[in-house]
């Protein structure tokens, strides 16, 4: 329930970089009647601890949203 922009930003204000936006899928977000979309990618530089910061941080987005 979170607009992807606005989860990107809560997100970066913790330096965790995600991408919003159609990621060069257009068609298939405005079939889906979506604006945007989130897309988060690991690599072999993440550790646990940037995935636990992940989770914390979306937790507390869901908050603030009352989601």
């Amino acid at each position: 329930g979170i607009h992807p922009h606005d989860l990107a930003q809560i997100l970066g204000e913790k330096n965790i970089c995600i991408r919003a936006g159609e990621h060069c899928a257009s068609p298939i977000h405005r079939k889906l009647g979506l604006s945007a979309t989130a897309r988060i990618s690991f690599s072999v530089y993440n550790d646990e601890h940037d995935i636990d910061l992940l989770i914390e941080t979306m937790k507390e987005a869901k908050a603030q949203f009352q989601l």
